[in-house]
């Protein structure tokens, strides 16, 4: 009786009726991010050149505050429940609220979905011996079927709870395991020693070879010097961040659901807060992989890589699934559900809801069940090209496709909170322009990609298409979309009839002086911390 009144209204399902408290708010914040994919991203990035990859997470602090502090009290203010639809109350129109309503789902399956599922399966895979594509079909079968039912069954409030569970269980349990890798490899120390002296088995080929810089967070520049160069951490990763921590509805949905500012402000703490364990939890015991199964995590030939996982471009992704099976029981995969949650919720409320303008509040939840249902069987499509892209590392194409597509819609909605000359006509061909320019890189990156690492191929691209895919970074070019997204926007804005402001953006939320002195010390607290910790593995 009480999940069936819980869910009888689309405000409950979608955003359980605004009255969560901040602790299960940080935690479905940080759970819905650190699911399967990232669990198998992070440690395979690890275990491919080190703890560089952890930047991200540790970036992702900074930007959590940001949302705190700059992003919710807007939101909350204009009484929104979908990002697209507060450029619809910011600009006025539709267009704009279709367009990046339409890019997050793209987002969402090309990233999110098609990555944990290709996670997921790669855990099941392992665990349960299934070989081959059919394999890999099961073990995503039995995934969608607890993942979605859940998802379809109950609202966002039965998921936030659930995510404050997993995350209870997906930290002891990766602690647990943390500490098994280590004592596995020696210690600390020895992890170090033997990750920077390791040299993958088949060293005739360059693909195994580790950089000289698998212990810094802070990496070279130049084109081919570095996986991760710190102008790009510095940029294009805080861009890509913003739009995923800020301006994304899988995340920012948890947050609107809090109860008032101050419990959407401790939640988005309390998430930062966890932010911290992923570099110690998930890639050093990547890095720990590397060294403890050489002949499969570091082989270093398409052949070799292609008989051990079925990917000849490396099978880094197998390190954290290699740990569980082989020092840990159990493995807890998570994160699905929060995805097919928010983007129902994104189709239902702003696609929809304009096709059928007087649709009920019980065709709307039909609606938003049977979206998930189809966003799941072409993201199940996508899988097994994800499988055969370039990139060896789950994490890099993540974000690679983030890089490609966030950035406009970063700037779009930057300039809208920050800037009130910004227009509806300029911001609408600003993000067409930059969205134009984003699948060009990604179509590029993708269709005419490197040579594998092995000896004997001849790199047979035109040079344009060489210097354009391989020598920009894709964290550059991140910043560079985001650049001329806001270059555009800007011109145009200023060209056209300014928006009149709207009530919601004159509106303030008012928190007590305790709650503000007592959140702004712990933001202060956490800035200190991720500073250390950078300035130490500099």
């Amino acid at each position: 009786m009480s999940s069936k009144k819980k869910n009888s209204s689309a405000l409950d399902f979608f955003l359980a009726s605004k009255n969560m408290h901040w602790i299960p708010v940080g935690a479905s914040v940080f759970a819905t991010n650190i699911g399967s994919g990232n669990f198998v991203g992070l440690a395979g990035s690890g275990a491919a050149s080190g703890i560089g990859v952890a930047s991200f997470e540790l970036n992702a602090i900074f930007v959590l505050i940001l949302l705190a502090w700059v992003f919710i009290p807007v939101y909350m203010a204009a009484e929104v429940n979908t990002m697209p639809e507060y450029l619809t109350k910011r600009f006025g129109g539709d267009r704009i609220r279709i367009c990046i309503a339409v890019l997050s789902l793209l987002l969402y399956i090309f990233t999110k979905i098609a990555a944990d599922l290709y996670a997921g399966a790669l855990f099941i895979q392992l665990a349960l011996g299934y070989d081959g594509d059919q394999g890999e079909f099961v073990s995503i079968f039995i995934l969608l079927l607890v993942a979605a039912g859940f998802t379809i069954a109950g609202g966002l409030s039965a998921l936030m709870w659930a995510d404050l569970v997993q995350t209870v269980l997906m930290v002891i349990g990766a602690v647990g395991l943390m500490i098994l890798s280590f004592r596995a490899v020696g210690g600390y120390n020895e992890l170090v020693r033997k990750y920077v002296a390791d040299e993958a088995s088949g060293n005739a080929s360059t693909c195994g070879v580790l950089p000289g810089y698998s212990m810094h967070l802070f990496r070279p520049i130049l084109p081919g010097e570095s996986d991760l160069p710190w102008t790009g951490m510095l940029t294009g990763m805080t861009i890509s961040s913003i739009w995923f921590w800020c301006a994304d509805q899988v995340t920012v949905q948890r947050v609107l659901a809090a109860k008032s500012l101050t419990h959407a402000k401790a939640g988005c703490l309390f998430a930062a807060v966890l932010k911290f364990l992923p570099m110690y939890l998930v890639v050093f015991p990547g890095m720990a992989a590397r060294i403890l199964y050489k002949n499969t995590v570091a082989c270093s030939t398409p052949e070799v890589c292609s008989k051990v996982c079925g990917s000849k471009s490396g099978c880094t992704n197998i390190a954290y699934p290699e740990l569980v099976l082989n020092l840990l029981p159990v493995a807890i995969l998570c994160s699905l559900t929060s995805i097919f949650n928010s983007a129902s919720t994104i189709f239902t409320m702003d696609i929809w809801s304009k096709i059928r303008k007087q649709a009920s509040d019980v065709e709307l939840l039909v609606v938003g069940r049977v979206s998930i249902v189809v966003l799941l069987a072409i993201s199940v499509a996508w899988v097994p090209i994800l499988r055969e892209l370039r990139s060896a590392e789950l994490f890099v194409y993540v974000n690679q496709v983030a890089n490609f597509l966030a950035p406009p819609i970063t700037a779009i909605f930057m300039m809208a909170i920050l800037i009130p000359r910004t227009t509806e006509e300029g911001a609408f061909w600003g993000l067409m322009i930059g969205l134009f320019l984003g699948v060009a890189r990604f179509v590029l990156e993708y269709c005419f990609p490197a040579p594998l690492c092995s000896l004997g191929l001849i790199d047979t691209r035109a040079r344009w298409i060489k210097w354009f895919v391989d020598d920009i970074h894709y964290l550059h070019y991140g910043l560079l979309l985001f650049l001329v997204t806001f270059a555009i926007t800007l011109t145009i804005s200023l060209i056209s009839q300014p928006t009149p402001a709207t009530e919601e953006d004159k509106d303030a939320i008012i928190e007590t002086e305790l709650e503000k002195r007592l959140t702004n010390s712990c933001a202060i607290v956490l800035l200190v911390a991720t500073v250390s910790i950078f300035v130490y593995y500099a």
